[in-house]
């Protein structure tokens, strides 16, 4: 797995690709010179992998289960492997990691954030397709699949488990409602809802007609979004 790695000194995000993307795609589209001022004042860390989206849930030539085993094995790379990394070039073992992705990349950084809160305490997604048997195509009744798709299992979580979403995470859920949005706003809304029944910190931010699914308008979103955040 290759990563690019932005900054010297601040807080550390995972900037996964869109659905499919490579380690490179961040820089390719702008993302990284739109928060260059806060890279260069030591307020943030970027840290971009690749996606294993082509092997996982976007591979339609396999069962969803298997699909869903297959992305485990990415999950298991970020959370066991690439946090630990991150946790140790920033010198602090605890440090929560910020996330952050754009279409099937928003699907991720909500994703590891509802699934690892105490480790990715926060995520900014943009324009997210969280509806995976949708994203997939098909249907299915995988306890694999459920666990990784966020409108299924948010509605039933209870208990410890969800106690433990209220202390630590929060998401910020960005999608415009210009041309090829449609389906994302759908989903965001739709987990804003699920989000707000179950009482778990979120922020719905739906920008304005002319706004596209589009590298233009996730580079504004993004420059605003932890611009605000880290005193940009």
């Amino acid at each position: 797995m290759q990563v690019l790695a932005f900054g010297h000194y601040g807080a550390p995000m995972i900037a996964f690709p869109s659905g499919g993307g490579q380690f490179h795609d961040f820089e390719d589209n702008g993302m990284v010179a739109a928060v260059a001022p806060l890279l260069e004042a030591g307020r943030l860390k970027l840290y971009c992998p690749e996606s294993l989206d082509r092997e996982s849930w976007l591979r339609e030539d396999i069962d969803p289960h298997w699909r869903a085993v297959r992305h485990r094995a990415y999950e298991d790379y970020i959370v066991e492997d690439l946090a630990p990394a991150i946790r140790a070039d920033c010198r602090d073992p605890k440090l929560g990691i910020g996330l952050v992705g754009c279409s099937l990349g928003a699907y991720h950084a909500a994703t590891f954030a509802l699934k690892h809160p105490q480790l990715f305490p926060d995520a900014l997604c943009l324009s997210g397709r969280y509806d995976l048997e949708r994203i997939m195509g098909r249907t299915s009744a995988s306890q694999e699949v459920y666990f990784n798709h966020p409108l299924a299992f948010v509605p039933n979580l209870s208990g410890e488990a969800l106690e433990h979403l209220r202390r630590h995470a929060h998401l910020a859920l960005v999608c415009g409602r210009g041309a090829w949005e449609d389906k994302c706003l759908h989903d965001t809304e739709r987990l804003a809802a699920a989000l707000a029944a179950k009482g778990i910190s979120h922020e719905l931010d739906l920008w304005g007609l002319e706004v596209e699914h589009h590298w233009f308008w996730w580079r504004q979103q993004l420059a605003q979004h932890l611009g605000r955040a880290l005193g940009g």
